[in-house]
């Protein structure tokens, strides 16, 4: 069982920078890859990045590649996005999640709440 929750998000300007963080517990939260996805109003649930066990493989959304960086940082269980170069189109809620190391939101079995990210123009 792991339990996730985010951190960092709020409102910034077209060109901006966030870091959102993913607190994760359970003795089995280095065992999982974990994930960002996002869910814009009106819009489905969609990829993010994500980053394997060991924070060995990352992989990107063409969307946010070159301008996002995920990290983990198993001893504190902590997952990291930074976020850079932010776009309107990048506000949504974002979710951090853990599971197999996949783009699929099916292939994640362990969500935190969300916490949402506002980029003005």
């Amino acid at each position: 069982q792991v339990q996730l929750v985010e951190s960092g998000g709020g409102l910034v300007q077209r060109g901006g920078s966030l870091t959102l963080a993913c607190e994760g517990s359970g003795r089995t939260f280095s065992s999982y890859a974990m994930a960002w996805f996002r869910q814009a109003p009106g819009k489905e649930r969609e990829f993010v990045a994500a980053v394997s066990w060991n924070g060995g493989s990352t992989d990107y959304a063409d969307a946010v590649k070159g301008r996002f960086t995920i990290s983990r940082d198993n001893a504190r269980k902590i997952v990291v996005l930074q976020m850079n170069s932010l776009k309107p189109e990048d506000t949504a809620v974002y979710y951090c999640a853990a599971g197999d190391y996949e783009d699929s939101e099916d292939e994640y079995d362990y969500w935190g709440q969300g916490t949402q990210v506002t980029v003005s123009s």
